[in-house]
């Protein structure tokens, strides 16, 4: 049973699936940000924990192939090295599955903050939208539109 599930999974199926897999919480973050289903499943660990899940079966896998993991470390030596890294497809799955988990957690915490604050959903919709193609320009963009909520300017929280 574990070689059956271990040939199907293979980093391009694990890549459409993990594409396919997160649309389902970006779509509720945008369209129900404030309906309980969301505040269950989205806004919480509970995609995360999925995503954490198949990054630890990445992980499991490439172990079992002989994947050199101390070769990662060499994306500190320049652009060069980065882009050697992203030649190899096990380091490219484990990097796009970290990618997408963290802008989930961004646009769960944009949903959570904007709810303390009261901001309309059709205005968080775009920095959503924005959050999960380019991460950081979409949450630059939602500090934006909180200043005028909360009233001040805050670079923590």
């Amino acid at each position: 049973m574990i070689d059956q599930i271990y040939t199907y999974f293979t980093i391009e199926m694990i890549f459409l699936w993990l594409n396919l897999g997160v649309l389902p919480f970006w779509l509720m973050l945008i369209i129900f940000p404030q309906s309980q289903i969301c505040k269950i499943f989205i806004a919480s660990i509970f995609p995360i924990f999925i995503i954490s899940l198949v990054y630890s079966y990445l992980l499991y896998a490439h172990f079992n192939e002989g994947y050199d993991f101390f070769k990662n470390f060499k994306l500190y030596l320049g652009l060069n090295s980065i882009l050697n890294l992203f030649n190899d497809k096990s380091f490219l799955i484990l990097f796009w599955s970290h990618f997408l988990a963290i802008n989930l957690f961004c646009g769960g915490w944009i949903v959570k903050d904007s709810q303390k604050f009261g901001i309309n959903k059709i205005l968080i919709a775009f920095p959503l939208l924005i959050t999960y193609f380019i991460g950081p320009i979409g949450l630059t963009l939602y500090w934006f539109i909180r200043i005028f909520y909360a009233k001040r300017i805050s670079l923590y929280d």
